[in-house]
């Protein structure tokens, strides 16, 4: 298993056009929030002696929710690939049993989604710094690489299922594309989720990888929206909170950090268990 993930993590890194792509919805949200929306959005936050450093921390929590989840489809794709060219036959006539050969899909596809949203959040750090922001605290940093392993797990747990319904690379890059697109949108990230439509609110928050992204919001801008909103009235801040899609309110009853950890790991146990379904019902599923 290890030497078959070893194997699919050289073969997604060297394809430097599929690494690119996986990270392209990142890349045009963070070129969109520094050459056009960046300033509209801080302009909201005059008032705030830090609301540079508040709206980065924002931008930087959703680029590592993107990021974690498009670099693991994208890694997804070696196994499409090898299930058209005819590759997996060749794996099936080997000694490796079969759940091993699906485990290294799986297990690659998860340490390039962490790995991936490790390095982004090493160079979210650097660029909020350069932008005269503040260092994650020791604490905090370990609590960010906390909820990215267990993002990662349930974004492998949403992803090995959706793959699985594609056979030829052409689909799945189409497919890749397509939610590529949709994930910024349904997770909050293009726009604060505030001022979308009550409608549009409920998707975000019904959507398991928004409550990733609130998580990763919660932990990454607690420290600067406490220096910026110290003496506003907690109402007020809840209020902040809210429309940037920091906290997520189901009946005025706003979400616990537990709860979206709860949410996570109930979500990667389920599409875990529905995967392992999938697999054991599918003749030569690779």
């Amino acid at each position: 298993m290890i030497m078959l993930a070893r194997r699919n993590l050289t073969v997604f890194f060297r394809d430097k056009a599929a690494v690119f792509f996986s990270l392209l919805s990142a890349l045009i949200v963070f070129g969109l929030y520094i050459f056009f929306l960046g300033d509209l959005w801080t302009s909201n936050l005059e008032s705030i002696v830090n609301g540079q450093e508040i709206m980065d921390s924002w931008l930087i929590a959703g680029l590592l929710t993107i990021t974690s989840f498009t670099s693991a489809m994208g890694a997804y794709g070696v196994m499409v690939e090898d299930k058209a060219r005819g590759i997996s036959k060749d794996f099936y006539a080997s000694p490796v049993s079969r759940k091993n050969i699906v485990a290294g899909y799986v297990l690659s596809a998860l340490v390039t989604g962490f790995i991936v949203g490790v390095i982004t959040l090493v160079l979210g750090e650097v660029y909020i710094v350069s932008n005269g922001g503040k260092w994650l605290d020791v604490f905090s940093f370990i609590e960010v690489i906390g909820a990215l392993i267990i993002t990662s797990v349930m974004n492998n747990s949403l992803l090995f299922v959706l793959v699985s319904f594609f056979s030829t690379p052409v689909s799945f890059s189409a497919a890749s594309t397509l939610v590529g697109t949709l994930i910024g949108f349904i997770t909050g990230i293009y726009v604060p989720t505030g001022v979308l439509s009550n409608s549009m609110q409920w998707v975000i928050k019904l959507f398991p990888v928004s409550h990733a992204g609130a998580l990763l919001r919660q932990i990454i801008m607690d420290k600067p929206l406490s220096r910026g909103f110290g003496a506003v009235p907690v109402d007020k801040v809840l209020d902040v909170k809210e429309t940037l899609g920091v906290v997520f309110s189901f009946g005025g009853q706003p979400m616990e950090p537990w709860m979206h950890v709860l949410v996570i790991l109930g979500t990667a146990v389920l599409f875990f268990s529905l995967g392992v379904v999938i697999v054991s019902r599918t003749k030569n599923f690779t």
